[in-house]
């Protein structure tokens, strides 16, 4: 299991998002995004609507997912 932040995701804070794979990594970020949001904190709306509109543009969408899943490789596990 390795661990990622909110922040190192793009978005506003240390919120540990934690997984087994990138993806699964990128979920929790996905969820937490959501229900923050959704919990009425406006500093995270950026970074959900970044993500909805990320794959708006499948080239850059990728190297962000690309880039994502080698930042995780590189991390320890937790």
């Amino acid at each position: 299991m390795k661990t990622m932040t909110c922040k190192q995701l793009g978005g506003p804070c240390e919120f540990p998002l934690r997984g087994d794979t990138a993806d699964e990594v990128i979920k929790a970020q996905d969820s937490h995004l959501k229900e923050t949001v959704a919990g009425g904190d406006a500093t995270h709306e950026k970074a959900l609507k970044e993500m909805k509109g990320r794959w708006k543009n499948p080239i850059a969408g990728m190297g962000w997912y690309k880039k994502t899943k080698r930042d995780f490789a590189a991390l320890p596990e937790s």
